[in-house]
């Protein structure tokens, strides 16, 4: 008789035999510039951190003090026990800096998009999704009853032929702001004009443009006009915001259907108040000043030109930056030896992102200096060319 663990050795060894087995890094140090990670210290560009706020401690101060009296946990979902003052002060806040008439908080960005996807989408819709949208965006999508069409990545001219062919449906259009992985961003007045044009409904995930994008770092919302804005915005709270959870902007009737409809809400115990009280602390901070949003920008900038020089072109608004690798093995080995220099660069293989195409995938934060990214890019340039 077989054993019924066989499988998972068989899978195990499939993942090694191709260079795909993932392993954990361990942190014993706030995610900034300089981190220990693995009992090391390393020039850290890998974290979401983008804003510096992670190690922010007057931030994660006065969140202690606003949770004070509430204690330490929640007690419940959030349609038990589990909202506080603090939870509906989140939500205005949220909803006044996107512009939405209302928001609500979910525990995190991947079960906000799980929850909103699946119970928005019935058996009666179509979900055109772009085809490197992220997994949670995807698994959303699977979790609804609506039939799935993906449209070429970032092509509007594909979107809109697919969409004149399902007249006869209910249509909601999905996609990423900025995809997470290629760090490039949509064109969200052209999906909107196409929302408009054909009667769907849009959800976009601004998980990465969130704190980032804009001149106020109010996200991909700022990027185009006030009545082209999505009908569900969808973003998280982990990336530049630096805590934790995720949130809907959106109509309140929309936002009384999820309450009601949202099984990931529903059915989650909420965030405690502390993780909600440093989220009020951060975006208050944000709001009032955009000293690290300015730093950012121009780290942006200047990796920009700097791998300009050695050959990588990026984009330059998004702290994301890709380089392409191609062979797993190689990109692991280019990620070990930027390890071994000091420097922590994970190499990012399929299934996120397509076989053979293996990259590094680079993040910047506020408080890199340029010394910092000078080495880098010094130390990208040498194994690039050496290999």
């Amino acid at each position: 008789m077989d054993d019924k663990f066989n499988y998972i050795d068989s899978k195990m060894k499939f993942l090694s035999n191709q260079n795909l087995i993932r392993k954990q890094n361990i942190f014993s140090s706030t995610q900034s510039a300089i981190s220990k990670i693995n009992g090391k210290e390393l020039l850290l560009f890998s974290s979401s951190n983008y804003l510096s706020i992670i190690e922010n401690e007057n931030i994660f101060d006065k969140g202690v003090n606003l949770a004070k009296k509430f204690g330490m946990g929640s007690g419940g979902s959030r349609l038990t026990t589990g909202s506080t003052i603090l939870h509906m002060e989140l939500e205005t806040k949220l909803a006044k800096f996107c512009g939405y008439e209302s928001a609500l908080v979910f525990n995190s960005g991947y079960t906000a998009n799980l929850g909103v996807i699946s119970s928005i989408a019935t058996e009666q819709h179509i979900i055109f999704s772009d085809e490197k949208n992220h997994a949670s965006l995807i698994d959303g999508c699977k979790l609804s009853k609506a039939k799935i069409v993906v449209y070429e990545h970032n092509n509007l001219k594909d979107l809109e032929n697919k969409l004149k062919l399902c007249y006869k449906f209910n249509k909601i259009i999905v996609s990423d702001s900025v995809f997470s992985m290629d760090g490039d961003i949509i064109n969200l007045k052209g999906i909107s004009m196409l929302g408009n044009k054909y009667n769907a409904l849009t959800i976009i995930d601004d998980a990465h443009g969130f704190g980032v994008l804009g001149e106020n770092g109010r996200g991909i919302i700022e990027l185009t006009e006030e009545k082209l804005k999505p009908d569900i915005l969808i973003a998280t709270l982990s990336k530049a915001i630096g805590v934790e959870g995720g949130f809907v902007g959106t109509s309140k009737k929309i936002r009384d259907y999820i309450l009601n409809h949202a099984r990931s809400y529903i059915f989650s115990t909420s965030m405690s108040p502390l993780t909600i009280a440093c989220n009020i602390a951060s975006l208050d901070f944000i709001s009032e000043s955009n000293e690290n949003l300015i730093r950012l920008k121009e780290n942006m900038q200047y990796i920009k030109l700097s791998l300009k020089d050695i050959g990588i072109e990026v984009d330059g608004r998004v702290p994301i930056i890709k380089v392409l690798i191609g062979d797993e093995e190689k990109a692991i080995r280019i990620s070990e030896s930027l390890y071994d220099d000091g420097i922590y660069v994970p190499a990012i293989r399929f299934p996120t992102v397509e076989k053979n195409k293996a990259i590094l995938r680079i993040t910047l934060m506020s408080s890199h200096t340029k010394e910092q990214i000078n080495f880098l890019v010094d130390r990208l340039r040498f194994y690039i060319n050496e290999e």
